[in-house]
C-alpha cells in the first residue's frame, strides 16, 4: 500500500497566483505595460511595469497581504478604499 494515499497541502494560506505573481503584483505590471502599448511608448511601459512590480514587492516585504489597504485607509480620503462599515480614520477615540 502507498503511504501517499492522502495529499495534504503544506501552504494553505498562500495567495492565488497569476503566473508567478499575486493579483496586485500582476496589476502593478499590466497597467503600466498596457498604457505603454496604447500610447506607443512600449519601452517606457515595460520600465514602469518593472518598477511598479519591484516597488510593490518591496512595500509588501515581510508584511500582511492587506497591509497596503490598511495604509490607504489611514492616509487617503474616505471614499478611496470603498470600505463602508468602518468609521472615518480621523476618529481616533470613540464613545462606547
Amino acid at each position: 500500500m502507498s503511504a501517499d494515499k492522502y495529499v495534504i497541502p503544506t501552504h494553505l494560506d498562500d495567495p492565488e497566483l497569476i503566473g508567478l505573481w499575486t493579483l496586485d503584483e500582476f496589476l502593478a505590471m499590466v497597467i503600466p505595460f498596457t498604457w505603454g502599448i496604447l500610447s506607443q511608448h512600449i519601452l517606457i511601459g515595460i520600465l514602469l511595469a518593472g518598477a511598479g512590480w519591484w516597488g510593490l514587492k518591496r512595500a509588501k516585504a515581510g508584511r500582511a497581504a492587506s497591509w497596503l489597504l490598511h495604509m490607504a485607509y489611514w492616509h487617503l480620503p474616505a471614499g478611496f478604499t470603498g470600505m463602508k462599515a468602518t468609521p472615518p480614520s480621523y476618529l481616533r477615540l470613540m464613545a462606547g
